[in-house]
């Protein structure tokens, strides 16, 4: 057996030139939101497609924007998927609305299962998150059904930036798209956020919304009520590097999800992957019978695997909403089954053997 390693389950792919960016901006002194982040977001818009976006100071924050843009609040149900990190559904509670959840598609597909929504009265908006460095199975299928009902469609692409179809960009076939800068994202700035939209009148409301209330800082006037959730020319800086060597981060895990298959094809299954979209793992997920075990031993060699999301409906912190466990089979399936394998750049093919190895170990 080879000699037991450490291998975590994500570094952060930095570099002397991001660090090189973020000291240019301490040259000119100025640190807060200026024209890096203008740049910045110019660059990401351009690059999605979008028409109109803002920066935002995470991943949960652009959420958030996006649904004050769309005015929700209180009284309002947004139905969300069950499988999917927590900041998509407390994005809609820190509005007031309620998150309706929804199971998903298969244990290897967590897009939302269109079949299984009920759409009532105080229902306003349908929230999808893009997971794992693909597209969701079916959004156009749900664009289709929220425009048919009046709803909102808010894009949750954290976990998704660089994806896109022959058509468009993960993001932009809703009302409103949000993307994460954080660490272990495909970019990073730290922290950091952006929310995407094609509508000119839900991108001035965003404007003074993330800018206490007003269009351009240093005027004491604020036609609106509004709050902070700027971007400094720091983190911009950084975002700019890190989106400067896309290609090779897109390339080096493209590689990595590669090795993983080579070595494990047969043993395990993987993650549903649309073939008509580009893909770029944030993850390399993969599914056993029962996850948890198998990941016990894998942590005894030194590796540190990862849980897929667990179900919204379990969380305690939802416990208030009542649910019966038979409108989750799938969601509750792929928590059980899934393992997230380490998937980060500088990853060398000797590890990925090891962490294989271990996994078929173990199983």
């Amino acid at each position: 057996m080879a000699e037991k390693m450490n291998i975590p389950q994500f570094r952060s792919f930095v570099d002397r030139s991001d660090h090189a960016a973020i000291a240019r901006v301490f040259d000119d002194k100025y640190i807060a939101e200026g024209k890096v982040g203008v740049e910045f977001r110019d660059t990401l818009i351009d690059y999605i497609g979008a028409s109109h976006g803002v920066l935002a100071s995470n991943g949960t924050l652009a959420l958030y924007l996006a649904l004050r843009a769309l005015g929700i609040g209180p009284g309002d149900e947004i139905i969300v998927q069950d499988t999917t990190f927590i900041a998509t559904a407390n994005a809609v509670e820190m509005t007031g609305a309620k998150p309706r959840f929804v199971d998903i598609v298969s244990y290897k597909d967590p897009s939302i299962d269109l079949s299984r929504i009920e759409v009532g009265e105080n229902t306003k908006a349908v929230m999808v998150a893009h997971l794992y460095g693909t597209a969701c199975s079916n959004i156009e299928a749900v664009a289709a059904f929220c425009r048919d009902r009046g709803l909102w469609l808010i894009e949750d692409a954290a976990q998704a930036f660089g994806v896109r179809g022959a058509e468009r960009h993960c993001g932009t076939w809703g009302d409103v798209g949000t993307f994460s800068f954080f660490a272990d994202k495909t970019i990073t700035t730290g922290e950091g956020g952006l929310v995407v939209t094609n509508d000119e009148s839900l991108h001035e409301r965003m404007v003074y919304l993330r800018n206490q209330g007003r269009v351009a800082s240093g005027s004491f006037v604020h036609p609106e009520i509004g709050f902070n959730f700027r971007l400094t020319d720091m983190q911009s800086a950084l975002g700019l590097a890190q989106f400067s060597k896309l290609d090779v981060i897109t390339a080096a895990k493209s590689e990595i999800y590669s090795s993983y298959r080579r070595h494990l094809e047969g043993q395990v299954e993987f993650l549903d992957v649309r073939p008509d979209f580009s893909f770029i793992p944030f993850r390399v997920v993969v599914f056993v019978d029962d996850a948890e075990p198998v990941m016990e031993r894998m942590k005894a060699r030194g590796i540190e695997p990862r849980s897929v999301f667990y179900p919204m409906h379990r969380q305690p912190c939802f416990g208030r909403y009542s649910y019966a466990e038979s409108e989750f089979p799938n969601a509750n399936a792929c928590f059980r089954r899934g393992i997230c394998l380490p998937t980060w750049i500088g990853l060398d093919a000797e590890q990925i053997e090891y962490v294989s190895r271990a996994l078929i170990d173990a199983l």
